[in-house]
Formats: structure tokens, sequence, C-alpha cells
């Protein structure tokens, strides 16, 4: 602890997290070093038990609200004892879904002078992702960040740092333990049950995975005591869990022994806590079938979790102003082609097309009601369109509809965001269908835009189809029944004028004409380039790379 004569002001910067779970309540009280990381100075743990029977009852019991109140007191006093910058804390699944959670948040507020931020499960998720992103290596590789809970479990998948999903699903080890058994032994029928449970919700929320992870990273009590007793079985101690890698085969097996082992003797087992006995049958089983439901064979561990991310975050956000102020956008085209370029998108292709996309619109805004705000969302999309190759090249239009929806772009609204990654999800394949439920959440006049700027977008995507940038220009002639594309090239972009016909299908429909591709040769391509430039607003204008 710190000396009382001490002062805030004397020490270096120190932040302090809570997490109340349905299951314990954790305190970590941490000292930020100069580069942004941190060290821990003292860790608090209490299984208070606060989800206790909630999810028959739909509520926090009197007994475990007042066994929380308690541990809450004690954890203030040591974060205060620390002399802590700021403590900040979160409370997850039980007091989210309790009819009485925000009651029991007042009450803490009166009784401990806590504030209690009631977290979503797609923010736990992201901060069990930013834990894990600095604390495991998962450069060049596919995750699942998973965090498991009492009440729910978090699952993220990801490629390297860019979310392409991420799920709340409620298969809490508490949950599932009040639910389906698996505090004493778990026979054959009750395990079967069990298992088609974990297997339906699996099926209903996540369906079938957009890839297969290389590896799982898991955090929470579940993941940490089952590494505890393997780690203890191979090598005699249970310290030292961050980074520890677990085969699936390995998960099964000891599960399949927990099942089987009374619950006075599970107590006993070396690297488990005998207070999470009871429950970890069940937090096995969700491990060990969502490691099968995804195909993932290796599990590694992040001890830290959602509180490591929660400091972490906190960090962030007290990082000193001159320094965000280097990192930060000078436009918002800036952040989109930095997003870009993490996703190690084709540069040189996005930006032609993007370039060729915004001077189609051009060309047909005169002709038709398009808000010239859609240029900026068109070319955005442009840019970002071949994002969904960083997950798999099948279906990418799909990934980058997700990775684009998770990206932080800066300088944009949430409802462009949605805008820029609808276009880019029907940049090719499947048409703007109301039935899809990405499409059904925009209002009718979104809608329509999007209709119009994802027909565009095929056609200048097409017009790049050999990736070598030949059409270097295209003005549109548009005529009441007819649009005359004339393209600018050095020589016969034939390959290019192929695809943009292919694609042109849903053009053809939602502007209501019929569009011709036409090359006037290399000495119309001059006029046609300079047409172009005539009408190109020059504050839009986009240099090819």
């Amino acid at each position: 602890m710190s000396d009382p004569s001490t002062t805030a002001a004397d020490l270096p910067l120190r932040l302090a997290a809570i997490d109340i779970g349905t299951n314990s309540i954790r305190c970590v009280v941490a000292e930020v070093e100069r580069d942004g990381s941190y060290r821990v100075l003292d860790e608090e743990r209490e299984m208070t038990r606060l989800g206790h029977d909630l999810f028959r009852r739909g509520r926090l019991a009197a007994e475990s609200m007042e066994r929380s109140h308690a541990a809450l007191a004690k954890m203030k006093a040591i974060a205060d004892g620390y002399q802590v910058a700021e403590l900040r804390v979160v409370a997850t699944s039980a007091v989210r879904e309790a009819s009485n959670g925000r009651a029991f948040c007042r009450e803490v507020r009166r009784r401990c002078g806590l504030n209690i931020d009631v977290i979503t499960g797609e923010e736990e998720g992201q901060l069990a992702l930013l834990s894990a992103l600095r604390n495991v290596d998962v450069a060049g590789r596919s995750v699942a960040v998973v965090d498991i809970g009492g009440g729910s479990m978090e699952v993220v998948l990801a490629a390297g740092a860019v979310v392409d999903q991420l799920y709340t699903l409620p298969l809490g080890a508490v949950r599932l333990t009040e639910t389906h058994g698996g505090a004493e032994v778990l026979g054959r029928k009750k395990w079967k049950r069990l298992k088609r449970g974990i297997d339906r919700t699996l099926e209903e929320r996540i369906g079938t995975p957009p890839f297969r992870p290389d590896v799982i990273i898991g955090s929470g009590g579940t993941f940490t005591n089952l590494a505890g007793i393997l780690k203890t079985e191979r090598e005699g101690s249970e310290k030292n869990l961050q980074g520890y890698s677990m085969r699936r085969a390995e998960v099964v097996n000891l599960l399949h022994r927990l099942r089987a082992t009374p619950l006075d003797l599970r107590r006993a087992m070396p690297g488990l806590n005998p207070l999470r006995a009871d429950i970890i049958v069940a937090g096995a089983a969700v491990v060990a079938r969502l490691a099968r439901w995804l195909g993932t064979q290796q599990i590694v561990i992040n001890p830290g979790g959602l509180r490591s991310g929660l400091l972490l975050s906190m960090i962030a956000e007290r990082t000193a102003p001159g320094d965000a102020a280097s990192t930060r956008p000078k436009d918002r085209f800036e952040s989109v082609r930095a997003f870009a370029r993490k996703c190690h998108s084709g540069e040189r292709h996005c930006e032609h097309v993007a370039r060729l996309a915004g001077e189609l619109f051009d060309g047909l805004r005169a002709h038709h009601e398009m808000p010239l705000e859609g240029r900026e969302i068109l070319t955005a999309a442009a840019l970002l369109h071949d994002v969904g190759y960083l997950i798999n090249h099948a279906k990418h239009e799909k990934h980058a509809y997700h990775l684009i929806q998770h990206a932080e772009l800066s300088g944009w609204t949430a409802r462009e965001v949605e805008l820029i990654a609808n276009v880019a999800r029907y940049h090719r394949k499947a048409a703007p269908k109301k039935r899809h439920p990405n499409f059904a959440r925009l209002d009718r006049a979104d809608r329509q835009l999007v209709r119009y700027l994802s027909a565009i977008i095929r056609v200048a995507d097409g017009l790049d189809r050999t990736h070598t940038q030949r059409v270097t220009a295209v003005g549109v002639e548009a005529g009441a029944k007819a649009t005359r594309m004339v393209l600018a090239a050095g020589s016969d972009p034939q390959v290019e004028r192929w695809d943009a016909e292919r694609k042109a299908r849903l053009f053809s429909r939602v502007f209501d004409t019929a569009p011709a591709f036409v090359w006037n040769g290399a000495a119309g391509a001059a006029v046609a380039a300079r047409r172009v430039a005539r009408r190109r607003p020059a504050r839009l204008r986009l240099t090819a790379s």
C-alpha cells in the first residue's frame, strides 16, 4: 500500500478496475508505465454467486447482493489505499438481466459510493479482444477470443486485430449448471441434454462459422481452472497460466473425467478452485462443444480477460491530447485507407475502382436523384470493398460487411458506416434484398441509395477486372433508354468491357437503362478523359496510387 502521507499527484498513474460477474467479483489495481503498459499492484477476488438462482427466479437474491455489497466495499477500500486516479466498476450478464439489477446498482452507489456501468455483451467481447491483442501474439492468425462468465459467453471472431463477428450467447457456466445440471455426477441422459442444449444455441446464434479460427484465446474462470488442472498434472504447478496452451482433445478427455467425478472429490482436485467445482462441468462442456463447432484444435489462456481490457481502455482514454492528435486522421478518408491497409487490401485496385465509381456517380447524378453524400459513401465502400479477402476469398463480400461494421472509422457516423458496409457487401454476387437483415434495417431512402451505389460499384469493379488500371477514365452519356459508358484507355480494354457488361444486371434494373461500354480508340481516350475531368468535383478528386 502507499504511504498515507503521499498524495496522488506524487505517485505514478494508478488505476483500478472491478468486474462484477455472475459468479465472482474481481478487482485489479495497476500502475501505468510510460509505454502505455501496466504492472499489477494488487488483485482481489470474491466468489459472491450474485447470479445464484437468477435464471430461474429472474431476480438477484438478497443474500447474494449482501455478499456482493461487502466484497465491493472491501475492494473500494483497497483501491483507495493505493490512491488510484480512477476506479471503474462494470457489471455483466447477471446485473444486466436481473429485474432488480438497477436497484442493486443504486444500493451499491448508496452504500459503497461506487457507480456501476452495466455493459452489453458486445462491450464485454470488445474488452476481451483488447486484452487478447495485448497479451497474445495473434499476428497472421485468425482467432476466436472467448470469454466465459457465469451467465453468458462472448465470442469474437477476428483476423489478427480485425473483428469479423461478435456474438453473445446465454452459455455461462452458472446458467447451464442451474438449467441442465453438472454439480453432481452427470449421467448419460443429462449429459446428452446438456450437449444438445449447447449445440442448439451454437446453431441458432452462430450457425455455420464464417471461417475456422486457428486458435481460441480463452479468458474467465472456466478456462483458467481447466488449464490449472492440466498444467498441474503435467508440470506439478498451476502458476503462470498466461499463454498456456491446451489441445481440444485434452479438454474433452478432462471434461469426461470431471462429469464422472463426485462433487466432493472434484473439490479436492489439484489445480481446480474448490468453489468452482460445482460449475466446472458445464463450463468445460461449453469449451469443448464450441471448439468442435468452430473446428479449432488449440486453446490459449489469457487470464486477464475483461479486467485487463478494461484497464487498457482506461489507459487509452487517458492518452495525452498531444499524443492523440498525432495519431488522429487528418480527414475521414485517412481512417478508411488505414483500415484498408490493416486488412492488406489491394490498394492500387481499390483506389482505382473508387476513382472510376466517382466518375460514374458524377455522370449519373445529373439524370438520377442521388444525394451528394452518396459519392463519399461510394468512395469509402470502393476503397474497402476487398477487405473481406483478409478472411477468405469465398464470400469475401459478406466478410467485408462485418469487418467494416466493426472497424473504427474516425469521422464517420454510425449510419454512414452501416451504409458503407452495405455497399461493400453488395459489390458482387447477391443483389440487395429486404430479406437480408443488414439491408432490411435501413430506412427506405437509405435502401434506395444502397441500390444505386451497389449498382455503380459493380460496374466500376468490372472496369478494372485485370487490376492493371487499363481503363483510365469513364464518361457517361445518358439517354432516354440507353446509357453509353465511354471508356478512356490506350488499347482496347476487352476484358474490362466484358466484365463490366457481366456485372451490369443490377445497374440496368436500378437505373432502368441499358448500359453500353464503348471504347473509341486511343485517340478518343483523351477526349473522354477531359470530359470526365470537367465533371469531377474538385474537392472529392482522388488520385490513383
